[in-house]
């Protein structure tokens, strides 16, 4: 029997093409399996075969637990401390076991043997066409529809399947089986039952890829696509630079007589594509996202990554697009909060900045309005700026002396020191349970206290808007704050129902 065994396992081996070593595993598991059966409890059983005699041994085996954690399951369990009275030097997550008489092959049920080897040789050699088909490193699978399932499609490519779900497809798209389908490999994942890869065909890199299979040059790294926005089904944006001065980089993306963009572009279903050009100046850089609409004039505000465009009346639809969608793909391309206005709305914004930053250095600095108003005509928007920039700087203007200069940052040091000295009181007064929140910087911390922000529960009862007014973050920011402020009450929740 033994020998028969060898000649078994070398046979299938052979014919499913999997190393013999998965196919011994998949025997000694049916043998364990089967041998398990023969104790009334919940056993551990361990069966090594000898690779060369095709002899088999068997072994009943605890696993070693600490003290504390006690005995989960009695009959595959040892504490640690009953262990080292056998063996001192055993570590929890040994095993102890004891040899225990062999079931005889010829004993085992031959169907349930049988539906354990086939099991683990078809994982095998699933595991095996599918790291050949990951070697090959492709990022685009192409293969015909195989079947609808729940409304996801999966597509058959070779040997190898993939899942398209109804969320990564095209709008409006449908495919019927036999169809052709290409789409973008977003992720592998071996565990899932059936198709273990993951596709789309709504993701911007699925765009990206395709460009990269239609323009040689960004291959080649003559090209590079630097990021790229998309709606899916109607418009998008791509970002393209040139690394040649000789090579024109949109008119190279669009091709002879627009051959290359159209490529892209019937693969998805007529969506419209922006190539714009890359540029390291940032306000350069949204004033090509925006196109075709013509930008009048650029404000950035670095700090808060964001950028207010002006654009007269007649642009100021096109720059915004149906729906938004214009500025949204712009502000999604070059990773900027765009908001767009007429000249009239940008007059009327820098007017009341400039009414607020005047009321800030009349009250703060104790100066009349024309003082006020000269360190703005400077540049001047904060106390920061005029109590530390370089001394000469402010010696340049013409409007103010000496004494007057050094008179103004004085006063602007104190101001801050005051500010910084009551923010220390206030952060005094915040529990450990809001410092503890992940997330929470210091300067997080100092706003959230000077507004009355003091622990973990007060941040978790703030609405967004209120949070967001508070520490000038996006929503999405301030909605996540406010989530990791209330798992604290979610896990109570938890323990409640279990209890």
């Amino acid at each position: 029997m033994n020998r028969e065994l060898l000649m078994l396992v070398d046979a299938i081996s052979r014919e499913k093409s999997v190393e013999r070593d998965v196919v011994y595993a998949a025997v000694e598991l049916a043998l364990a399996s089967a041998t398990k059966k023969l104790y009334p409890d919940d056993v551990d059983i361990r069966v090594a075969i000898d690779k060369d005699t095709g002899e088999s041994e068997t072994f009943r085996r605890w696993l070693v637990v600490p003290d504390e954690a006690g005995l989960q399951v009695p009959d595959a369990e040892e504490i640690l401390s009953d262990a080292r009275e056998e063996d001192p030097e055993i570590q929890v997550g040994d095993y102890i076991e004891e040899a225990i008489e062999s079931m005889p092959i010829g004993r085992i049920g031959a169907m349930a043997a049988k539906q354990v080897i086939l099991q683990k040789v078809r994982e095998a050699e699933r595991e095996m066409i599918l790291n050949d088909f990951m070697a090959r490193g492709e990022k685009i699978l192409v293969g015909a529809v195989k079947r609808l399932d729940k409304g996801d499609l999966i597509i058959e490519s070779g040997r190898v399947e993939g899942r398209l779900r109804r969320t990564e497809m095209i709008p409006k798209e449908n495919f019927r089986p036999g169809d052709r389908v290409r789409a973008m490999i977003m992720e592998v994942d071996p565990t899932l039952r059936g198709a273990p890869i993951l596709l789309s065909r709504s993701s911007p890199d699925f765009m990206v890829e395709l460009f990269r299979q239609e323009v040689p040059e960004i291959e080649q790294g003559t090209l590079e696509i630097k990021s790229c926005a998309r709606d899916a089904g109607s418009r998008a944006k791509i970002a393209v630079v040139s690394h040649d001065l000789r090579v024109d980089p949109i008119g190279t993306c669009v091709g002879v007589r627009g051959s290359r963009v159209n490529g892209v572009t019937n693969e998805l279903a007529g969506e419209r594509v922006d190539i714009v050009l890359w540029s390291e100046d940032p306000a350069q850089f949204v004033i090509g996202a925006l196109a075709p609409a013509n930008v009048s004039s650029i404000v950035v505000d670095e700090e808060r990554g964001a950028m207010d465009v002006v654009v007269d009346e007649e642009n100021l639809a096109i720059a915004i697009g149906r729906g938004g969608q214009n500025v949204r793909l712009a502000s999604e391309l070059t990773g900027w909060r765009i908001n767009i206005m007429t000249a009239d709305e940008s007059a009327q914004k820098q007017a009341e900045e400039a009414q607020g930053v005047r009321g800030l250095f009349m009250a703060k600095l104790d100066v009349d309005e024309q003082i006020a108003d000269i360190l703005i005509e400077e540049g001047f928007t904060s106390l920061e700026e005029v109590a530390y920039v370089p001394l000469q700087e402010m010696l340049d203007i013409e409007s103010l002396d000496e004494d007057t200069v050094n008179e103004l940052r004085t006063r602007a040091k104190d101001v801050l020191l005051t500010q910084e000295l009551a923010h220390e009181e206030s952060v005094e007064d915040v529990s450990q349970t809001l410092r503890d929140v992940d997330g929470l910087t210091a300067d997080l911390i100092a706003k959230l206290a000077d507004s009355g922000v003091n622990s973990r529960d007060d941040l978790a009862d703030l609405a967004t808007d209120e949070l967001q007014e508070i520490t000038g973050q996006s929503a999405a920011q301030a909605e996540a704050l406010i989530m990791k402020a209330r798992e604290h009450w979610f896990a109570a929740d938890d323990a409640e129902e279990q209890s």
